[in-house]
Parts: structure tokens; sequence; C-alpha cells
């Protein structure tokens, strides 16, 4: 259990990492009410949750550990939930009602396509 614990951290430092990177880069390049950063990060989150769990279903991924370095560590520390939440409370709270709604339904629309566009792309190489 312990080892299990220090993978899942190992890869949560490294997805938290990742995270700030992206995430510094989107909002030095982009700006306006839109929470661009967040919304970047949480996509490309579900893409590589996507990629991976496709993978592991289809055993090439390697062992639960691999799984769970990748999935849980990673892409857990990598994506922010309680962030995308907060950026929607301020957003109500600054008046920005239609801002947040397209923001709660673009991620939801978008981060359901993306994880369904990284298991059909490990089909299709698999099948290839």
């Amino acid at each position: 259990m312990f080892r299990t614990l220090l993978i899942v951290a190992l890869g949560g430092g490294i997805g938290s990492a990742l995270r700030y990177a992206v995430s510094k880069f989107v909002q030095d390049n982009m700006s306006g009410a839109f929470p661009y950063h967040t919304f970047a990060v949480n996509i490309v989150g579900c893409l590589l949750i996507g990629l991976f769990y496709g993978l592991a279903a289809r055993g090439h991924l390697g062992n639960n550990t691999t799984t769970l370095l990748l999935t849980t560590g990673l892409c857990g520390g990598f994506t922010t939930f309680s962030t995308f939440c907060n950026e929607n409370i301020a957003l109500l709270r600054g008046d920005n009602a239609f801002v947040a709604l397209l923001y709660i339904a673009s991620s939801m629309f978008c981060g359901l396509l993306a994880v369904m566009f990284g298991y059909f792309i490990i089909d299709y190489i698999t099948k290839a």
C-alpha cells in the first residue's frame, strides 16, 4: 500500500508541475473573462486519461502500477476540478453568469469529447 501511495504521489507531483507550466503558458498568451488556462488543462487532462485508460484496457500500458501512476497520479495532479469550481463562483460573483454557464457547458462537452477521442485514438492505433 505504501509503495502504491508513493507511485500516485510521484505522478501527482509531475502532473501538478505540468499543470502549472501549461496553465502559465496559456495564461500568458490568452486574455479575457473566460478562464482559458484551466479549461485547456482540464481538456488536455481528459484526452490523456482517455489515452491512458484506452491503452490499459488493451493491456498496452503495463501493470496496474503504471496505470495508477499515469491516471490517478499524473492526470489527477494535472487536472483541477477545485479551481474550475472556484473560477465559476468568481465569474458568478462578478456578474458574468453567461461566461460561467459557457465555461461549465463547454468544459463538460469538450471534456467528454476529449476522453472519447483518446479512446478512439487508441482503438485506431491498436487495430492498425
